[in-house]
């Protein structure tokens, strides 16, 4: 429905919006509790980008919150600032600019220690607004007599007071905010934000820039946090102190939990139920200071009974009313909103069949114009791990079309010396060059930029898109850059971006398949997505860490036929224990041993060389041998 109607959330919101005051009296709503509700969703859509969407947990939003709101109380109250709606956006900018600082801070860290840090700087914000700023702030007086705001129309002047009076001036405002949402979480940027709430891992080694992704997600949720702090002492006439306190952040938490988070509404629906509920335990039941106990009851059993909020109940409701409930213990499958290519891409193409259309599938890589000589040359490369040496003093080449195999016995040092060529981990010493450039140093992120990347030997896939959605990420690196705030963008209109996708699909024969959720995918499948994922961004150099790993012998089969069509115009280098397929697939082979080179050869060399036979079997010979 909403491939045919990409408007039809935006239309229902207005609706929404314009019947609220209508209706919400009836069920026992106040003006001012629903004015709250707008304001508090305002608050919770930018956190919900943060959140729902990047999947970072901020416990210092109010620290922004009241950035924004105390910046553009003091312009309208004691800088004498006439114009209302400016002092709310330039308080919106303040606290998006005051974000962007904190975010190169906190986003130093991830997990539980970047949510201490935000706990932190709320913290610090409150401190600062009571003590050294408390001459510009009031301290605990908070800063009175905030205006409302007026509109001239020219033709007309629309005042707005209080009560039902703000409702129209503070609706626009969640209006205009929630379709800019809907627009950054449709963008390409959007996408990435949800690949980075999946795996953000992988999503850096396909060559996003994970870091300018999250600090713009960290400023939009400050910005939206400023713009409804200044909106919250334009609804109150006075800009009160608790906008800076953890209260303010833990309760933003708790709307956007009980809403469900990853839905923009999420937190517009919490606030309700929650405001609500406030005022009906306070006023109707008397309960006075213990409505807290009683709200903290209901949010528990909230949470354990709809994991994924109110409006992931509706949606769990409306999965199993239509016989298309998930399993339980199911995590909620999420998707990239943006992503409704046409119905024609929908069919399954002509290369469903199988290996053999993805042969026949051009190859498409780049490559450095007028480049000569190795493709990839590693001189000395060594990894010491304090006393422990992974690797020591290896050289190593391979030149352009290639396609080179790496075997060795447990311990060899493999996997430390595939993450050294990927740039995964710095080496010790020693100096790798690709297609003539010293990439020694960088990160994984600017060698895939430059043609270089990797599957991996533990499948890191984006595992509650769908396979399609996985491969579009991948692509997205190499059609935009590793980092372009295109927030307002269309996936569907970047160029080439459906072909790209598709054609990766084809080469791992996985186009009836296109829009599965990876959880559903079996092993073979998630391993073929696994190399669909380096090929997507149409490498010079792949390199594959154990693509056979776990497979069954059918498996196997199926997937040395892949590689060998993958191969056709490729430089690949491949690490497997499986050495018959290996031996099958590769032009040389290079044998490590303790972290060295033992011996390089073809196929043929190494089966029959006397110093393999000692590495893999103690000296019995003759059992490599076909």
């Amino acid at each position: 429905m909403l491939k045919q109607r990409p408007f039809l959330i935006e239309a229902l919101t207005a609706l929404g919006l314009i019947a609220a005051p209508f209706v919400l009296p009836h069920l026992g709503f106040a003006p001012d509790t629903v004015n709250r509700i707008l304001v508090w969703g305002l608050f919770g859509i930018g956190f919900d980008i943060l959140f729902g969407y990047t999947g970072l947990l901020s416990f210092g939003q109010s620290a922004f919150y009241g950035t924004g709101g105390f910046v553009a109380a003091y312009l309208l109250t004691r800088a004498g600032f006439p114009y209302v709606v400016l002092a709310l956006i330039i308080g919106m900018v303040v606290a998006a600019a005051v974000g962007y600082l904190i975010g190169l801070l906190a986003l130093r860290r991830t997990g539980i220690y970047f949510a201490m840090i935000t706990v932190a700087i709320a913290e610090v914000f409150y401190f600062v607004e009571f003590n050294p700023l408390a001459h510009w702030t009031g301290g605990e007086n908070g800063l009175p007599g905030v205006p409302t705001p007026t509109l001239y129309l020219g033709f007309a002047t629309i005042r707005f007071t209080t009560g039902w009076s703000l409702y129209p001036f503070l609706a626009l405002c969640y209006f205009i905010g929630i379709v800019l949402a809907l627009r950054i979480v449709r963008s390409p940027v959007g996408a990435i934000f949800s690949a980075i709430r999946e795996n953000p891992l992988r999503a850096a080694a396909v060559g996003h820039n994970i870091h300018g992704y999250k600090l713009a997600a960290f400023v939009i949720a400050a910005a939206y946090a400023g713009l409804a702090g200044g909106l919250l002492g334009v609804l109150q006439a006075f800009m009160p102190p608790e906008a800076f306190t953890f209260d303010t952040s833990g309760q933003l938490v708790i709307l956007t939990a009980i809403g469900g988070r990853g839905t923009l509404f999420g937190p517009l629906v919490g606030a309700s139920i929650w405001l609500y509920l406030q005022d009906y335990l306070q006023s109707t039941l008397g309960l006075g200071a213990a409505w807290k106990l009683a709200l903290g009851l209901v949010f528990v059993l909230l949470v354990s009974f709809l994991r994924h909020g109110i409006i992931g109940g509706i949606k769990d409701l409306y999965h199993f009313v239509s016989g298309k409930a998930r399993p339980a213990g199911t995590e909620e499958p999420a998707s990239l909103p943006g992503l409704d290519f046409d119905a024609a891409n929908d069919a399954p193409g002509p290369g469903a069949g199988g290996a053999a259309t993805a042969q026949s599938a051009p190859a498409r890589s780049r490559s450095a114009s007028g480049f000569t000589g190795p493709i990839l040359q590693a001189t000395g490369l060594s990894k010491y791990y304090g006393g422990v040496i992974a690797n020591a003093d290896i050289d190593f080449s391979v030149n352009p079309g290639e396609l080179r195999g790496i075997i060795g016995p447990n311990g060899a040092g493999k996997s430390t010396f595939f993450k050294m060529l990927t740039c995964e981990v710095p080496p010790s010493a020693g100096k790798i060059v690709f297609e003539g450039r010293d990439i020694t140093g960088m990160t994984v992120t600017e060698v895939c930029q430059l043609g270089l990347t990797k599957s991996y030997q533990v499948n890191q896939l984006f595992n509650r898109l769908t396979v399609r959605e996985n491969v579009t990420i991948a692509a997205l690196a190499e059609l935009r850059g590793k980092f372009k705030l295109d927030m307002l963008g269309s996936l569907q209109k970047i160029p080439g971006l459906r072909e790209q996708v598709d054609h990766t699909l084809e080469l791992v024969n996985l186009v009836g398949r296109r829009d599965t959720p990876v959880s559903e995918l079996a092993y073979g499948e998630k391993r073929r997505l696994e190399v669909g994922l380096a090929l997507a961004s149409s490498p010079t150099l792949l390199l594959l860490d154990e693509p056979l790993a776990g497979m069954s012998p059918s498996e196997r089969v199926e997937t040395v036929k892949l590689l060998k069509s993958i191969a056709e115009g490729r430089t690949m280098i491949i690490i497997d224990h499986d050495m018959d397929a290996l031996f099958n697939l590769a032009e040389r082979i290079t044998v490590l041993q303790e972290g060295r080179v033992l011996v390089e050869g073809t196929p043929d060399e190494i089966k029959s060389n006397a110093q393999v036979q000692e590495a893999y079997l103690g000296g019995v010979h003759g059992v490599i041998d076909q």
